[in-house]
């Protein structure tokens, strides 16, 4: 049997949740039942748009959203340069220059 990838286990969970036979999953996702099959089965892997067509079927939304934000380059700077400020103020040992901020910018 193949592995099974993400989008085939996504595929068989929201047709037992929508409580949907295959048949009637891609009949409403206007597909043939044996293409849904072999996609939840793994013996094929849905394109992006069939994998959003089949879960609209079930009543769900395939939606694409960045994991974290991005990086703001000047507030990282600012709290690198507050952290680097508190490690200087600490009792101890001083450790001399350290190397510019990844986070400067070009010419700046």
């Amino acid at each position: 049997m193949p592995s099974r990838s993400n989008a085939n286990r996504l595929i068989g969970e929201a047709r037992r949740r929508s409580h949907l036979t295959q048949a009637e999953l891609a009949r409403r996702a206007g597909m043939p039942r044996s293409v849904v099959n072999a996609y939840e089965r793994g013996n094929r892997q849905p394109g992006v748009d069939a994998l959003a067509r089949i879960l609209a079927a079930a009543g769900l939304r395939l939606d694409l959203a960045p994991i974290a934000s991005p990086v703001d380059p000047e507030r990282a700077e600012r709290l690198l340069t507050q952290v680097l400020d508190l490690a200087e103020a600490l009792p101890g040992k001083r450790r001399g220059a350290l190397a510019p901020s990844p986070f400067a910018h070009p010419g700046g």
